[in-house]
């Protein structure tokens, strides 16, 4: 059908997340060797227009929220500039055994301006 499905859209997301960790200086594979990684607690996306096969989706994001062990991220997906869906992801933040730990301050520190 040329329509992307909407399952898919998770990766979207994911790789937003992992990239926009790396670009602040905060690898994913560096925050789980010093003994956090985050779990995906809630993911919601709403779909305004399908994105198509082969579409450049520009994903923009920001976190908006935290506890002290969790924070929440919103994000827009954009096609040519047009708004196709937003989402939000809420995530724990975890130690191997998947226990809950503090949020790292560089996290907390990203929110803090938003308050």
């Amino acid at each position: 059908m040329g329509i992307v499905h909407h399952s898919r859209y998770l990766p979207y997301l994911e790789e937003a997340r992992v990239e926009y960790l790396r670009s602040i200086g905060h690898p994913y594979e560096a925050e789980r060797r010093d003994g956090v990684d985050y779990a995906v607690l809630e993911a919601h996306v709403a779909y305004r227009q399908p994105l198509h096969f082969d579409e450049v989706v520009t994903v923009h994001l920001r976190v908006t929220s935290a506890t002290r062990a969790s924070f929440t991220i919103q994000y827009l997906l954009t096609v040519a500039g047009s708004v196709t869906s937003t989402a939000t992801t809420v995530h724990a933040c975890v130690n191997d055994k998947g226990r809950p730990v503090r949020l790292p301050g560089w996290l907390s520190d990203l929110v803090a301006p938003l308050r």
